[in-house]
C-alpha cells in the first residue's frame, strides 16, 4: 500500500524486452535500504524490485514489468518509457507511518487525459477526462491519484475534472513538467469503488 505521497523523482536509465519488460531506474534511494521483492510505486504503478545498486552514475534499482501491466498503464504505447523519462516515486507504506495523502494500492485503473492547463496565481489548475466507466467514482472533494500522486479533485463535469497543483507540488513531483495531451495514470479512490459497489448490491 501507498499514501500517494511523492518521495523522489526517478529517472528511467534503462529498458529492455526479455519476454517481460524491464526498467533500471536511478533514483537517490538508498539501495542498501532497499529489499529484493520490495513494492516501489513508479508513476502510480506498483512494481517490484528485482535487483539494485549503485554504479558510476547513481543508485539505481531494476524492476520487471508484464504484459498485462504495460497495456494498462501510460508505460505502454507512445507513451512507452524510454531512457531520461522521469517518474514519480514512492517506497511502500510501513505501520507506524504518516498517512499524509490517502490510501493507494498502485493498481492503476486506466489512464486519464490532460486536457487543458491554466496557471491561478502561483498553482496550475488541470483538467482531466477520465474513462466513461471510471469517471462514476470521481467526486468533488474527494481524491484521486494521478501519476501515483495523491490529489483532492475540485470538479466533475461528466467524465471530465478538475485539479489544482501547488508550486510545492510541482517542485517535488514530475507535474511541472506535463503537457496537454499526456496520458495519466489514473486510480481511484478505493472508498470510493466499494461505496459504489455496496450501493449497486443494495439496489440490486
Amino acid at each position: 500500500m501507498f499514501t500517494g505521497i511523492i518521495t523522489d523523482i526517478g529517472t528511467v536509465r534503462q529498458v529492455t524486452q526479455r519476454g517481460d519488460l524491464m526498467a533500471r531506474i536511478g533514483t537517490s534511494y538508498d539501495p542498501e535500504g532497499i529489499d529484493l521483492g520490495a513494492s516501489i510505486a513508479c508513476d502510480g504503478v506498483c512494481l517490484t524490485v528485482i535487483s539494485r545498486g549503485t554504479d558510476e552514475v547513481g543508485n539505481w534499482f531494476d524492476v520487471e514489468i508484464s504484459a498485462e501491466t504495460v497495456s494498462k498503464t501510460n508505460i505502454g504505447g507512445a507513451n512507452l518509457w524510454a531512457p531520461g523519462r522521469q517518474l514519480n516515486l514512492e517506497r511502500a507504506l510501513k505501520v507506524g507511518d504518516e498517512l499524509g495523502g490517502h490510501i493507494v494500492s498502485g493498481h492503476v485503473d486506466g489512464l486519464a487525459e490532460l486536457i487543458a492547463m491554466e496557471d491561478e496565481g502561483d498553482s496550475t489548475r488541470m483538467t482531466f477526462r477520465a474513462p466513461d466507466e471510471l469517471a462514476r467514482f470521481i467526486a468533488p472533494k474527494g481524491s484521486v491519484t494521478l501519476n501515483g500522486t495523491s490529489l483532492t479533485v475540485n470538479e466533475v463535469d461528466g467524465a471530465t475534472f478538475g485539479i489544482n497543483v501547488i508550486p510545492h507540488t510541482k517542485a517535488v513531483t514530475t507535474w511541472g513538467g506535463v503537457a496537454v495531451g499526456d496520458s495519466i495514470n489514473l486510480e481511484i479512490d478505493t472508498m470510493a469503488r466499494y461505496v459504489a459497489r455496496l450501493t449497486e448490491w443494495q439496489a440490486a
